[in-house]
């Protein structure tokens, strides 16, 4: 293809690229939904992620590349350019994809599910750009306790940073592996803490003995947590409340038995029966949320 030929369909390419771009934030404003890239500082801040260890050239898929080290101003989250001042760079790449040529491998972290650009951001925009599917990389991985996906919003990083503090301090993760709470309250995490001090106190008074830090939260999760959960799964209750989730639920139902102990002197229930109590009255606003 001649070399005018070439550069005609990059500039024609690059410009729809940004006229992309441009849709984009305007559906963003519109939907609410993530335009950016994810920020790798601000994750190994938030989430504080371990590593990175190499893991070697990898085929991954271009879709759950969706942060950047440096540059995640520069892209949106379709690895669309957002400036002009990109062009020529972006030209070049993708002038190489029209001679095929062979470029280097990006070079990416991964946390998680999500793949972060160290080297190769305008490689990965043209190749999205161009419809490829996978893009090789040398990959190096980042050990984190709370598992990110591609869809993930900035604000979120809040309540996951809440959790990974959670895993810290409880060491739920290591005490039972199976356990995997999802919360959407942003202070959640933070109350199921309290949660677990206060059952530690009352297990240490019931006993009349002094109760080890695990073994108070995996009584807690076994004796208090899971009954709840449980409930919570087998009423399909959840259906009724689409942005939340069953540990969301699981402080709705504390917090309304804690309400009607305080308020209204009613007993406290065992966790299960509180649940089904909550459960026949979910109509009732929670006390908290």
């Amino acid at each position: 293809m001649p070399d005018n030929t070439i550069a005609s369909r990059a500039s024609a390419d690059f410009k729809r690229a940004r006229f992309k771009a441009f849709f984009n934030d305007v559906w963003a404003a519109l939907s609410g939904r993530p335009k950016t890239l994810l920020s790798y500082d601000e994750i190994r801040e938030k989430l504080s992620i371990g590593g990175p260890i190499y893991r070697g050239v990898e085929v991954v898929d271009i879709k759950k590349i969706s942060g950047s080290l440096n540059r995640y101003h520069e892209f949106d989250r379709a690895f669309l350019p957002k400036h002009d001042k990109t062009a020529s760079r972006w030209q070049r790449v993708n002038r190489a994809f029209y001679d095929d040529i062979s470029l280097p491998a990006v070079v990416l972290y991964k946390v998680g599910e999500v793949y972060f650009v160290v080297d190769g951001h305008h490689r990965v925009s043209v190749a999205r750009e161009q419809g490829q599917l996978f893009i090789d990389a040398e990959v190096r991985e980042c050990a984190t306790k709370v598992s990110i996906t591609a869809d993930l919003r900035p604000e979120d990083l809040t309540v996951l940073g809440q959790k990974v503090e959670f895993l810290k301090r409880s060491q739920l993760d290591m005490l039972r592996p199976e356990a995997n709470i999802k919360l959407n309250i942003p202070d959640g995490f933070m109350r199921m803490l309290e949660h677990i001090a206060v059952h530690r106190y009352f297990m240490g008074i019931d006993l009349k003995r002094d109760i080890p830090e695990d073994e108070a939260v995996m009584h807690w999760y076994d004796t208090v947590y899971l009954p709840i959960i449980n409930v919570i799964q087998e009423s399909d209750v959840l259906k009724n409340f689409p942005d939340k989730t069953e540990g969301d639920l699981y402080l709705w139902v504390l917090d309304r038995q804690h309400y009607l102990a305080e308020h209204e002197k009613h007993p406290l229930q065992a966790p299960d029966l509180a649940a089904r109590e909550f459960i026949e009255n979910k109509d009732d606003k929670p006390n908290r949320a």
